[in-house]
């Protein structure tokens, strides 16, 4: 691959972010429809549906290429898919009993916990440059989201959806950390498609827990488009596309470069909400997300971003 492909794919979280920004306000809708973890299962079902297909689809196309895993690596496999229900369950649990202020600006955690991660775990240096351009960047999603919400009512929420947004957060560095010798042993798209697999009989004990708690049955959800095409975004664009994109990373740069692309998601969400919805973006917006787009450059730039150890 040239270096401007292997430029190209090392941008791809940048992508996945993007997908991920109105993640937080089509969930969040759809609770009204949806019971928060019988709605994570269905979109990661749909999102593992699709990425096998996408995955069978490239075995055809390249005759000869592996698209499995050894039996030796399906340990590793699983608790990846461990990762991912428990990012799943408490993400939406947490968004359910959260406002949007609490919940857009706990995502600037889950950089923090990656380099933490991938310091700990993969032996990554955090060089001076990249703990300057991650700060740079989460000072900058505050003053986006600062100009956003009234950043007083972080503190009026419920403080146990603050707790599973926390775990949200650190379980997602945990599958982003963990994932990187499946991604570099295999692809990204085969440990993104098996992880995903893995995830979805753990869900789905879970909705089933919540539907028999709420006192409802799968006949009781209503089947309406706007419903479908939330569940579809979720999970064709959030999950499948976003998932793979992120893992694709992986495959060039150390978890710790990829995890400060996250920083983007909020300034999607705000353009998206300023785009759609007609909301208002003052120059706090773009204050912000000029810190931003120092921060990821300044961490391209640091010499320690090539690809990390994956022991």
């Amino acid at each position: 691959m040239t270096a401007l492909g292997r430029y190209a794919f090392a941008l791809a979280p940048l992508a996945a972010a993007a997908l991920w920004g109105g993640m937080y306000v089509v969930s969040k809708w759809s609770f009204e429809f949806v019971p928060p973890v019988t709605l994570g299962f269905l979109r990661v079902a749909l999102g593992g549906v699709a990425l096998w297909l996408g995955l069978r689809a490239v075995t055809l196309l390249r005759p000869g290429s592996h698209s499995g895993v050894d039996r030796a690596d399906w340990p590793g496999v699983v608790e990846l898919g461990g990762w991912v229900a428990l990012t799943i369950a408490t993400q939406f649990l947490g968004t359910h009993l959260t406002n949007a202020s609490q919940g857009s600006l706990l995502t600037v955690l889950t950089p923090v916990f990656v380099v933490v991660l991938g310091a700990t775990l993969l032996g990554e240096g955090v060089t001076r440059l990249k703990a300057a351009g991650t700060g740079l960047a989460g000072v900058g999603t505050v003053v986006v989201l600062a100009g956003q919400y009234e950043l007083a009512a972080v503190a009026a929420g419920n403080a146990a959806g603050v707790g599973l947004l926390v775990l949200a957060s650190l379980a997602w560095a945990g599958y982003t950390v963990r994932g990187v010798a499946v991604v570099r042993r295999y692809s990204a798209l085969t440990a993104a498609t098996y992880s995903t697999l893995a995830a979805i009989p753990m869900l789905g004990l879970l909705a089933a827990a919540e539907l028999w708690y709420l006192g409802q049955g799968v006949g009781t959800i209503p089947v309406r488009p706007a419903a479908l095409l939330a569940v579809a975004y979720l999970g064709l664009a959030a999950t499948a596309a976003a998932w793979y994109l992120w893992y694709k990373g992986l495959e060039f740069v150390p978890s710790g470069t990829v995890a400060v692309f996250f920083f983007v998601q909020p300034v999607v969400g705000s353009a998206l909400g300023a785009a759609l919805l007609g909301e208002q973006v003052g120059p706090g917006f773009l204050a912000g997300g000029a810190l931003i787009g120092a921060g990821v450059w300044v961490v391209s730039r640091d010499r320690g971003a090539g690809r990390g150890s994956s022991r």
